[in-house]
């Protein structure tokens, strides 16, 4: 058990709490023409008022690495374990007139020395990317991850730096879909449809806690969105901009057969104050849906657990709605575009029969510094939230890996400010939920030196169906506050280095519970001959937690060599 906590504090030290860049729960952004249509499934996601040189290029580092690493517990014990890392990876991008693509992916294997490591192997990786089937008509975009965590007995997560034996849990997740643009006389008309799929591979012993309840740890999700807006802008013909649009969604989750559907139309108008200013507003209608079975029963009435240590679903059983909302919907709000660089939307409406806001902010002032904000509000399960969130990231980035394990930290760096997935992360429940919140992200390159800055909060309150085993969690809230510094640069004309560091704070609305996590990593790498580096890096991380009677801190090193070919 002690090795186990142990070993679980290790896991911080992947943790790199940026930003997440979360989206709403019925697609991507379908609006056009001026117009701020409510058929933005982005809504407070936010957009990128990038600064990039918009370079075209082909840039492919394929890689082999082979490492020795050491942790050592500092609290509450002093074991220490040993393993050799062997990794094979690659860190490409496409960038051209019609398509463009990011891609890091790594295969992993370690092989643990001593009685208290054991081998593993995984497969990590991030990608987004798109291509012209009709330039400036039609293109598909898609996007995929896929990332270690580790699974506590309350499905919150965290990204892992070391192979965590029964606690190691590997979450997948990728979309893919069209999206349509064309202008019919003074109508611009924009349509997409996205397909996407999660699955999260948690190990049996974290599902259900010995002569506990069981845990809606999330199992997988099918999602279907799909949108169209019509529109026309300020001055064709009308002195204001038009529209009408509608939208779909729905997910679908194993767990419990539960169901998030979305449906919506809406008229928008766009009203210009001075160039660079508009007032928007609109109204509409919108059905929401959430509902779940429940779980098979044995004779004394309890939950059943199937082989793969997850709840078997009662089939003959009825679904149950936890929330059905429909009805008029409305927001007005403000954009402030003064440049292609500086975007500015704040909104104030009703949805989902309560008070909603959102908006965002971005601001590249120049080719090396990006500034974005966005506060958002929306209804989604955690893989419908996780594929909009892929959808969010830029399409050439260079993404960021624990200096120790190489693992993906589920933040990437580019032009327009880079973005995060941690927050998306943070906790695999089931249960679907309204999430809202806050995130802000700053970048600059200043001449070698790279820095990102990242802060934000974020609040998910649980939607369950009474009576059902999931009903525990209905009403229930978690919120996380974050915050991350990561600087990058050359030491010469042969050296490189990274510094980073986080804290964050996490509450669990089911037990109450709370955790404090602080940690920083540094990395040097000193290129020998052409391709081959020598590598080493150190990290320190510290967890306080209700569920531990101790705090726990641990410190990892890395001596290796590199070869890019």
């Amino acid at each position: 058990m002690k090795k186990h906590i142990f070993l679980s504090a290790c896991a911080l030290g992947a943790l790199n709490l940026s930003s997440p860049v979360l989206a709403q729960s019925w697609g991507d952004d379908v609006t056009g023409g001026g117009d701020d249509g409510y058929e933005s499934g982005d809504r407070g996601s936010g957009g990128s008022a990038s600064g990039g040189s918009g370079q075209r290029g082909v840039s492919i580092d394929p890689y082999i690495e082979v490492s020795q690493v050491g942790v050592m517990e500092l609290s509450p014990g002093d074991d220490t374990v040993t393993y050799t890392q062997v990794a094979a990876g690659v860190d490409a991008s496409v960038q051209g007139r019609n398509n463009g693509a990011s891609v890091s992916v790594r295969y992993e294997r370690n092989l643990g020395w001593g009685n208290n490591a054991s081998d593993s192997d995984t497969i990590s990786g991030v990608a987004r990317g798109y291509a012209s089937i009709i330039p400036q008509a039609v293109t598909v975009e898609a996007g995929a991850l896929a990332a270690r965590t580790t699974v506590d007995g309350t499905g919150s997560t965290t990204l892992s730096s070391l192979r965590q034996g029964d606690s190691e849990s590997n979450i997948y997740s990728g979309y893919v879909g069209p999206n349509v643009h064309t202008r019919l006389g003074d109508v611009e008309a924009n349509a997409n449809y996205r397909l996407g799929y999660t699955r999260v591979e948690a190990p049996d012993a974290f599902v259900t806690a010995p002569g506990g309840a069981p845990v809606d740890v999330f199992d997988d999700s099918i999602t279907h969105s799909a949108n169209v807006h019509l529109a026309t802008r300020p001055g064709e013909p009308l002195p204001v901009g038009v529209g009408v649009g509608a939208g779909f969604y729905q997910e679908d989750s194993g767990t419990l057969d539960q169901r998030v559907r979305d449906m919506h139309v809406r008229g928008d108008v766009t009203v210009p104050v001075t160039q660079s200013i508009s007032v928007v507003g609109g109204v509409g209608y919108e059905d929401v849906q959430v509902s779940n079975r429940d779980a098979l029963r044995d004779v004394n009435g309890d939950p059943v657990i199937g082989t793969d240590g997850r709840l078997v679903t009662d089939k003959a059983s009825a679904r149950q709605l936890s929330y059905d909302v429909s009805g008029l919907i409305w927001d007005v709000g403000v954009v402030w575009r003064p440049s292609s660089r500086t975007a500015l939307e704040a909104h104030v409406g009703k949805r989902y029969d309560s008070t909603t806001y959102y908006g965002s902010f971005a601001w590249a002032p120049n080719d090396r510094s990006a500034l974005n904000i966005s506060v958002y509000d929306g209804i989604s399960g955690f893989g419908g939230q996780l594929n909009n969130s892929l959808a969010g990231l830029s399409t050439d980035f260079t993404a960021s890996r624990n200096a120790i394990n190489g693992d993906v930290t589920g933040c990437v760096n580019s032009a327009d400010g880079g973005g995060c997935l941690n927050g998306v992360l943070g906790s695999i429940r089931s249960a679907t939920f309204r999430g809202r919140g806050v995130s802000a992200t700053y970048s600059r390159r200043a001449g070698n030196l790279a820095l990102t800055v990242g802060a934000g909060y974020d609040r998910r309150k649980f939607i369950a169906a009474a009576g059902t085993v999931l009903g525990a969690a209905d009403g229930a809230v978690d919120e996380t506050f974050w915050g991350a510094v990561n600087l990058d640069g050359k030491i010469g004309r042969r050296g490189s280095f990274s510094l980073g560091t986080y804290a964050n704070y996490f509450t669990n609305g089911l037990s109450d519970d709370s955790a404090f996590a602080v940690g920083s990593q540094a990395a040097y790498s000193h290129n020998i001959y052409r391709g081959l580096s020598a590598r080493a890096a150190v990290a320190y991380d510290f967890l306080d937690s209700d569920v531990s009677a101790e705090e726990i801190a641990a410190a990892s090193a890395l001596v290796g060599i590199r070869y890019d070919f």
